[in-house]
């Protein structure tokens, strides 16, 4: 399992104070209010930082780090991930997961046949879509829906799919 989650990338400097604009990667945008460290992932290593302050533009995070006053202190960091600890990150309802915890588990119909392995979450919006690769190398997209979706074991890496009708040639 992944340690670290990723909850948005720095998109541009805001301002001349230090602070940026983040482009969210996280499902829940208000969860930045309670965020107060974040692992920088830049090419030279990993940086924690401390959240200053958070505000919110559109569909943008604004955040300022401590430490951070310049533009020219965070201008390079464009473009980079911004992630948090698994002890970090909100605690999850019951049915929910970390994409990244998808990624990788065996996929079985509901007559136990292996179907293959979830390699991709694409999100699109209304729900998202779970791409798995077969032993013979061919992609199935199935929509993330309850009567697609019968089950998932993250422990066991198992997910159980009922595959509706024209998902399969």
């Amino acid at each position: 399992m992944e340690e670290l989650l990723r909850v948005g990338v720095i998109s541009s400097t805001h301002g001349l104070k230090g602070e940026v604009k983040v482009y969210p990667t996280t499902d829940d945008i208000h969860r930045f209010k309670h965020l107060r460290e974040v692992i920088l992932d830049t090419k030279k290593g990993r940086i924690d930082l401390e959240v200053e302050n958070v505000r919110f533009f559109k569909n943008m995070v604004i955040l300022k780090f401590k430490g951070f006053d310049h533009i020219n202190d965070i201008e390079k960091c464009k473009g980079e991930s911004l992630y948090v600890t698994r002890a970090n990150a909100l605690p999850l309802k019951p049915g929910q997961y970390f994409l990244v915890d998808l990624i990788g588990l065996t996929v079985y119909t509901d007559e136990d046949q292996v179907l293959g392995e979830l390699v991709e979450v694409i999100e699109t919006g209304a729900n998202n879509v779970y791409a798995v690769k077969t032993p013979e190398g061919k992609e199935i997209l199935i929509p993330a829906i309850p009567p697609c979706i019968l089950e998932t074991n993250i422990e066991e890496k198992k997910m159980k799919v009922h595959l509706l009708k024209g998902l399969v040639d």
